[in-house]
């Protein structure tokens, strides 16, 4: 089982295509919990994501407690990336069982959804700078999980 992403009520049209994308180049599927702050279509994903939209595996849940009972009944780890962790992201073990939960741009992940994580960790930074464009620390943090967990060998 690969690592996947997990996007929780994403923000912005063209990070969401562009984590897509990401996705489809590595195998990796994309969930999407709903709802989006955007209209979520073909029409407004396709700046981010290009063509690469119909190699992408996506996954749409149309609210948290749907995509959580998929991933528990999945056995899945829920790993969240945050600003509120002390936790470094480079420091942290990871496994073929984890999805990788990003927050929304604009605030985050409520209360609620950051208990449920398995584990929350942060990309370390220069003190006084507020957070890293998601789809940045996805790709950062996603390489990391594939190459702890090998998965970057099935790629050719």
């Amino acid at each position: 089982m690969p690592v996947e992403l997990a996007l929780y009520q994403p923000d912005i049209a063209q990070n969401t295509g562009t984590l897509l994308r990401l996705g489809a180049c590595l195998g990796v599927p994309v969930h999407i919990i709903h709802p989006p702050g955007f209209a979520f279509s073909r029409r407004e994903l396709k700046r981010g994501g290009l063509d690469y939209l119909d190699h992408a595996e996506i996954v749409e849940h149309d609210s948290y407690a749907h995509f959580a009972a998929d991933r528990q009944a999945r056995g899945r780890r829920l790993v969240l990336l945050t600003t509120k962790s002390s936790e470094s992201a480079y420091a942290a073990s990871y496994g073929d069982t984890d999805i990788l939960l990003l927050g929304r741009e604009s605030a985050g992940v409520p209360l609620a959804v950051a208990d449920d994580a398995d584990l929350r960790i942060r990309i370390p930074m220069r003190p006084g700078l507020r957070s890293i464009n998601v789809a940045v620390a996805a790709a950062l943090i996603l390489g990391e999980a594939m190459r702890q967990t090998g998965a970057f060998a099935s790629l050719t």
